[in-house]
């Protein structure tokens, strides 16, 4: 579309804009962008549409209703405004006098009508996109409560999370983003609940987005907001695919953002202890829920050290006690103990990227045979030794107790680190790993340029007890 296409504002000349609505949507060049051309009250009309947006039957409904009006009732109409007012009977019309605008709408889904001697053309919002059903997500799956999840349509997810919280001050703040995609994002809060400042910083950021595509969605919008920082895994936006986590953060103060076409909403601004929750701590009663809270951030942390330490302990094993005697390895190996536990690092990543391009049907049998013949056969042919593979099945098993996938990369980058200082500087180099590790995350700040370990920094006891404990439901507690 060109510059002065798109600049060009609706004169009421059907000629005239029908030429310049034809141009702009190279009408003709793509069999999906349609238009229909009609005569109501004798006036010279046309739509436009993309074919498998529109209701076809509404648009029929539409389009009858119109059929029948006369051009005496057309007379004493002034403006395109007063012609919806009177004559669309649909609930979400508007009318736009930017050509641009006409265009961005109906690639969106909205029909657009035109009608001469009327400036302006008439957007019917009687769009429908292709949807699959609000299952429940795989990889945030809960044994009690709601069972269903969001989907691409972006009005389907804000009305998952309205039904949930019937709130007037519930806001759904619409911003259309500036790149090629033209994506729909929606800032959704709680007015009142979430802080003003953090709001309106958001909507000026994204309003400032200068991207050539947000295609990719919410990643390629996180990209945008959060200053590049290539060599800090840690996550600043957590992800969440539930509308019961959704409304529960935003009845807390949080800020979701919603894109159209992703499942994800983005959560914000998260500290890094904002990361231990999980949504199964809330369907259980507090006892329950602070064991497996608990559980989760114990198995969490050895996911991390595990390796390391051992590792450490090995290359020194004067250090090992009697009582840990059993940790030694006995069997002699050529393979260095760091560069096995490097390759079945590699290796675990590798078998999930394979088994994500496995059909679904053959994905359980490929894991199995795929760890019993690499594992048993590596073993016996004196690359790994077991307590190798032991081990690492524990760390790769441990963290899937952390949903957030981005926080188990960034642990999983540190303890490569730590393994790799620790080869070449010995106990220096896990002190220079455990260094770097401590100061990445406090030098790490929030989306909105808050402390990323709060409340431990600055300290707050009660909001860090509930790190460790879930506490019961009450009027301070959400």
């Amino acid at each position: 579309m060109s510059v002065s296409t798109e600049n060009q504002t609706l004169s009421g000349s059907f000629a005239q804009d029908s030429r310049a609505l034809d141009r702009a949507l190279q009408i003709g060049k793509s069999f999906d962008l349609v238009t229909k051309p009609v005569v109501i009250g004798e006036r010279k009309g046309k739509f436009y549409l993309v074919d498998g947006f529109a209701k076809d039957d509404l648009l029929e409904k539409v389009m009858q209703f119109l059929f029948s009006v006369k051009p005496e009732d057309l007379a004493p109409l002034k403006s395109a405004q007063d012609f919806a007012d009177r004559f669309v009977p649909y609930t979400e019309t508007e009318i736009v006098s930017s050509a641009g605008d006409v265009v961005t709408q109906v690639l969106s889904g909205t029909i657009a009508l035109i009608l001469d001697g009327f400036a302006g053309a008439v957007m019917i919002d009687a769009r429908t996109y292709p949807a699959r059903s609000v299952g429940e997500p795989d990889d945030d799956r809960v044994l009690r409560g709601a069972h269903d999840g969001f989907v691409e349509t972006l009005v389907m997810n804000t009305a998952l999370i309205r039904r949930r919280l019937r709130d007037p001050r519930l806001t759904m703040h619409y911003v259309r983003a500036t790149d090629v995609s033209r994506a729909d994002v929606v800032l959704c809060y709680l007015d009142g609940a979430a802080d003003e400042r953090t709001v309106q910083q958001l909507i000026k950021k994204i309003e400032a987005i200068r991207a050539k595509t947000l295609t990719m969605g919410q990643e390629s919008l996180a990209e945008t907001l959060i200053p590049r920082q290539w060599f800090n895994p840690f996550p600043r936006i957590r992800y969440t695919e539930r509308p019961d986590t959704a409304a529960a953060c935003a009845a807390e103060g949080k800020i979701l953002i919603l894109t159209d076409n992703s499942p994800s909403v983005m959560i914000l601004p998260v500290t890094l202890f904002d990361f231990v929750q999980d949504t199964n701590d809330f369907y259980f009663p507090p006892a329950v829920g602070s064991y497996l809270r608990l559980l989760r951030i114990t198995v969490f942390l050895l996911t991390l050290f595990l390796t390391p330490v051992w590792f450490l302990l090995v290359e020194n094993p004067q250090w090992i006690p009697e009582w840990l005697a059993f940790i030694r390895v006995e069997e002699p190996n050529t393979v260095p103990i760091a560069a096995q536990l490097l390759i079945i690092e590699f290796m675990l990543d590798a078998l999930k990227i394979a088994s994500l391009n496995t059909p679904s049907a053959l994905s359980t049998s490929f894991s199995v045979v795929s760890a019993l013949i690499l594992g048993d056969f590596a073993i016996q042919a004196g690359w790994l030794v077991p307590e190798v593979v032991l081990y690492m099945a524990f760390v790769a098993t441990g963290n899937f107790t952390q949903p957030s996938f981005e926080l188990g990369y960034a642990f999983k980058f540190s303890r490569v680190v730590m393994i790799v200082l620790t080869a070449i500087f010995s106990v220096w180099g896990f002190c220079a790993a455990i260094a770097l590790l401590l100061l990445t995350i406090a030098c790490t700040r929030t989306v909105t340029g808050g402390s990323y370990l709060a409340p431990l920094i600055p300290f707050s006891a009660a909001r860090f007890a509930k790190i460790f404990f879930r506490g019961p439901i009450s009027r301070k507690n959400t």
